[in-house]
């Protein structure tokens, strides 16, 4: 018995053994040595439909978009922000299950449902933020795969067992190229805990332009999900991208251009979110060298967080600056943070064998509000997630060459987007 309990224990500590070279292996040494290939790639299949298996129990799926509309009266500019979400699919039924609501707590159900997210950030014309939310049952969800289409139809009222309706009256529409929707929130209906929403109107109708992706390579592939080596994953499919359309939020209409959309695009997925979240992104770049706004250039930075069995590892982070065309990939990164009574500070120093790019940027509490979600497992984290559209940064971009660093540029950051919220652990939870 002792004999067989030996043998089993030797081969575990083997198993860790090789577990822990080849995690090393894959974060560390690939994505190194891919610094000179492309992390800007298109990937529609990455982009659609993943959550299968486990995941689709517990797991979640959101895609992000951002982008800048003008008032057509006052001329002022306001940042817009449309997500659909998805949670838990495999747990769905024919009516949203919301994870806050005290019917399903005290049945122990854990949320079903796909959100979508409509709203704008505070902005420097003092008006604040808002985020409206309208949830479908899953079986309302009609989707195809690669390329993805969503379409979220109207339920049948009577589905829900719940005296109050939770779902929305209205159909909203994703693919890669289209977004259409409303959401119309009362405040009667805003006052309930469980919905996480604010009130008012938001209506949207956007075609969008995806020029820059980034592709996480490995670290997004079937290989790191069947393992569950990170508890999310990103891919980048239109960190920059251009929209045009219109948006009426709460009765005033905002005409969306092209030209100054500085729009945004990723998705997530997994079976946790980020601890602690941080995303910096920002496509209005002026050059100090030309003095001229860069169209085509943008800046993408995501954090994330492998593990080993269940021991976290080192956080780590991905950071694409796409410059005049010219892509520059980094996994090699340090950055600290600070935090004051009136914004956030982010200093970050990234370098791989070809390169060297450093970050300063800030934004400022008042410009931000605080993100709403409910976890796959239906809890909600204690700690606030601060979101901003209005972050401002300096950017030095460095070539390496035989004589030491040649300074390429000096970017001044506009408009970037800035999502953070710090660790949680059991003595802020």
């Amino acid at each position: 018995m002792e004999s067989n309990l030996m043998t089993l224990l030797t081969f575990s500590i083997y198993g860790i053994m090789i577990s822990m070279t080849y995690t090393k292996y894959f974060l560390i040494t690939i994505p190194n040595e891919r610094n000179e290939i492309h992390m800007n790639l298109s990937d529609l299949a990455r982009n659609s439909y993943m959550l299968r298996g486990s995941f689709a129990r517990r797991g979640y799926m959101r895609w992000w978009h951002s982008f800048v509309g003008v008032n057509v009266e006052t001329g002022k500019p306001r940042t817009f922000f449309v997500e659909f979400f998805m949670i838990n699919p495999n747990l769905g039924s024919n009516h949203p299950i919301l994870g806050q609501h005290p019917y399903y707590k005290k049945r122990g159900m854990s949320p079903s449902y796909v959100m979508v997210k409509a709203g704008a950030f505070p902005d420097e014309n003092d008006e604040n933020g808002k985020q409206l939310h309208a949830f479908y049952p899953i079986s309302s969800l009609q989707i195809t795969g690669n390329p993805l289409v969503m379409r979220m139809n109207i339920p049948s009222p009577e589905t829900s067992p719940l005296s109050m309706d939770h779902t929305q009256e209205n159909t909203c529409f994703y693919s890669e190229d289209r977004l259409t929707g409303s959401i119309v929130i009362s405040p009667q209906k805003a006052r309930h805990r469980s919905l996480m929403t604010d009130f008012g109107s938001m209506e949207w109708e956007l075609e969008v332009c995806k020029a820059v992706s980034c592709h996480t390579g490995l670290l997004g592939g079937r290989l790191f999900q069947m393992l569950h080596i990170l508890d999310n994953y990103w891919h980048g499919e239109g960190i920059r991208s251009f929209f045009r359309g219109s948006v009426i939020l709460d009765g005033d209409v905002y005409e969306v251009t092209p030209e100054h959309s500085y729009g945004y695009a990723d998705k997530h997925w997994g079976r946790n979110f980020h601890n602690p979240w941080f995303q910096f992104s920002c496509g209005n770049l002026t050059s100090q060298r030309t003095g001229k706004e860069l169209r085509h250039s943008v800046l993408a930075i995501n954090s994330f967080y492998p593990r080993l069995l269940c021991f976290p590892l080192r956080r780590r982070f991905m950071l694409q600056m796409t410059y005049m065309g010219e892509d520059f990939e980094f996994t090699n990164c340090k950055w600290e943070v600070k935090e004051t009574d009136r914004r956030f500070i982010w200093h970050i120093l990234a370098r791989n064998k070809n390169s060297v790019l450093k970050l300063s940027g800030s934004c400022k509490k008042e410009d931000m509000l605080h993100l709403r979600y409910e976890a796959p497992d239906g809890q909600l984290c204690r700690l606030p997630l601060w979101a901003g559209a209005d972050g401002i940064g300096t950017l030095q971009l460095y070539r390496k060459g035989t004589g030491g660093r040649e300074l390429l540029d000096t970017l001044k950051l506009e408009n970037a987007m800035c999502i953070y919220r710090k660790e949680e652990t059991t003595e802020n939870a």
